[in-house]
């Protein structure tokens, strides 16, 4: 372990640009300075040149990638000189590198041009240094392939950095989703039980209690401001969730978000569980005697034998039941609600139904809020289906079927 670690460190080091290009540089010229020691000692003054003008075709690689244009230029008129006065026999390495270059350090349209010229440069001097058929054809390939190896490494970290970067901002959204989730289910519902507790000690008050009269009525009035400004963080929070459905109500009755209808009916989307704990199906009565205090009346029924739940299932039945009751005690004054959860072999279901009077002209959608978003949301994340709406003989429904064994 200790070795792969120095092994790894040892990488990233040589990975730097500027210690890599050093490096590439020292370990060319060095190869080359053995070929110019052998060749001139044993009296190859052909192979001497060559390896001289090699080593000095190496140090502009150095500013290969801060002007790889004008490395390729250089080494473009190199490899011309030396064919053309026979120290080449072919192309040097270094001008491969510095075309490369090009294309990997440039974008797109500077790297053709630059391409197309190397290649005509090349074309020419190619065909008249060498009298073989078609080698001019040759030269004209050779910077243009360079170049096109440079453009596909470009696109392929481009196209990394594009997927690290789109990864993050998921994550980012994901987790301003989640906050605004908790926000709206946890501290929205005590405001508005606050709100409703201080609205109704306040009507029970004798006429005489002016004080105490004022001061419950400055409460409602900071209960409500809190709840508007809360909104509008949650507005800031949302605004570029790219899944909101706004609470729409489709024709078939589901409710939908975050997610693909799929074949069976079920409602899927990416993504992780709430990290949220201490709440959960168990603490379903607490839940309806904290509402039957604030004054909703509210019964609850169990069907089928209770079995621990997954913990984000059982965050996701709690919260539907909270926020539905909250809907209704907002929105349906003097109704009753009725929550039902039942525990079946292959999934869980919650109701919740109040009594609340009809909607005038029939059947209608619900107004688009945050509660249904949220709703939406945590059943997506389980996979499961969320229907909600108007009732015909009056009142609201939520149900949600989420499957267990999907979980």
């Amino acid at each position: 372990m200790r070795f792969m670690r120095r092994i790894t460190a040892a990488w990233r080091f040589f990975h730097r640009p500027r210690v890599f290009d050093s490096t590439l540089v020292a370990v060319l010229a060095i190869g080359a300075s053995i070929g110019l020691y052998f060749g001139w000692r044993d009296g190859f003054l052909d192979v001497a040149k060559g390896a001289g003008l090699f080593i000095l075709c190496t140090f502009p690689l150095l500013l290969r990638r801060s002007r790889p244009i004008a490395v390729a230029a250089i080494e473009t008129v190199a490899d011309a000189l030396g064919m053309a006065t026979d120290v080449l026999m072919t192309n040097n390495l270094t001008s491969a590198i510095a075309f490369y270059s090009v294309g990997r350090y440039t974008p797109g349209r500077t790297a053709a041009l630059t391409a197309a010229g190397g290649s005509a440069v090349y074309g020419v001097v190619t065909g008249l240094t060498r009298p073989e058929a078609g080698s001019w054809i040759a030269g004209m390939i050779y910077p243009l392939s360079a170049v096109a190896v440079g453009q596909f490494v470009r696109m392929r970290a481009e196209l990394r950095e594009r997927g690290r970067r789109e990864a993050a901002e998921s994550a980012v959204r994901a987790e301003r989703r989640r906050i605004a989730r908790e926000l709206h289910d946890v501290v929205a519902h005590h405001i508005s039980v606050i709100n409703v507790l201080v609205g109704g000690a306040r009507a029970t008050l004798p006429p005489s209690e002016d004080a105490a009269h004022d001061a419950l009525a400055g409460a409602e009035r900071t209960a409500r401001q809190a709840l508007a400004e809360m909104r509008q963080l949650l507005d800031v929070l949302r605004a570029d969730d790219p899944v909101r459905t706004g609470g729409v109500l489709t024709s078939d009755g589901l409710l939908r978000a975050g997610g693909v209808l799929t074949t069976d009916g079920l409602l899927r989307a990416e993504g992780g569980v709430d990290a949220a704990t201490g709440v959960g199906a168990a603490r379903l009565p607490a839940l309806v005697q904290e509402a039957e205090t604030a004054g909703l009346p509210a019964s609850l029924t169990v069907t089928g034998e209770p079995v621990t739940l997954p913990a984000a299932v059982d965050h996701a039945v709690y919260r539907i039941v909270q926020e539905a009751l909250t809907n209704t005690r907002k929105h349906a004054t003097g109704a009753r609600a009725s929550i039902r959860l039942a525990y079946e072999s292959e999934a869980v279901e919650v109701e919740v139904i109040d009594d609340g009077l009809p909607t005038p002209g029939g059947r209608t959608a619900p107004a688009p809020g945050f509660g249904l978003d949220g709703m939406a949301e945590r059943v997506a994340l389980c996979g499961g289906l969320l229907r909600t709406g108007p009732r015909l003989e009056g009142g609201f429904v939520v149900h949600a079927r989420i499957p267990l064994e999907r979980t």
